[in-house]
């Protein structure tokens, strides 16, 4: 089965060598490019698209912005954030709202292929370049030490792969009300105000295995 992937991004340079590259993959097709997002919801409504590389920076509406739009209108999409934006503030924002993953656009092939894959496995990808940032929440002050359960590591774990409350009950065997409970109290041991935050701190000290 194909994975549908639209690329929008206002470089057709780049657009038509991503649109090359993975039409050269079994199992992925180009469905749509787009320079700026004016008619993606249009073609969405009338086409299947299981995967979005989405630009930060756009012409009129930006990337930040239409990701919360499109995720809002077809939640099911998936949306990877592909940018040379390297600021904390702008990668946070995307995740918040609703953006699968945030890749830069140094990323080697083999490594864009395989954050495709992941996120469509439901996981929520970060290159390498995007953890060292989004890690750096307390990098001028001493990082202490959270004491944490096992079940605690665990529910991290699958937040981080985007899963929702409802999927780590099944998985874990317990209540969505038991894991919404477990992720309250993760946030105030990480003194955090979401789970994207959440996930940022349990990078930068080594509790999510990359």
């Amino acid at each position: 089965m194909n994975t549908n992937i639209v690329i929008l991004d206002d470089h057709s340079i780049l657009v038509q060598g991503l649109k090359m590259m993975l039409e050269n993959e079994k199992g992925f097709s180009v469905v749509a490019t787009f320079l700026n997002g004016n008619n993606i919801v249009n073609f969405m409504e009338d086409h299947k698209v299981d995967i979005i590389l989405l630009d930060v920076t756009l012409p009129g509406k930006d990337g930040i912005e239409l990701c919360r739009e499109v995720k809002l209108l077809f939640p099911e999409c998936r949306i990877i954030m592909l940018s040379n934006h390297t600021e904390r503030s702008i990668i946070v924002k995307c995740m918040q709202n609703g953006a699968n993953g945030y890749l830069l656009k140094n990323i080697s092939v083999n490594d864009l292929l395989q954050s495709i894959k992941e996120v469509m496995a439901g996981n929520i990808v970060f290159c390498n370049d995007t953890k060292k940032i989004i890690s750096k929440i307390l990098s001028n002050q001493p990082i202490e030490p959270i004491n944490l359960t096992k079940r605690e590591k665990q529910i991290i774990q699958l937040l981080a792969q985007g899963k929702t409350s409802v999927n780590i009950a099944q998985e874990l065997f317990l209540s969505p009300l038991t894991v919404d409970t477990y992720r309250k109290n993760l946030l105030q041991k990480f003194q955090v105000k979401n789970s994207t935050e959440l996930v940022s701190m349990a990078i930068q000290k080594n509790i999510i295995e990359d």
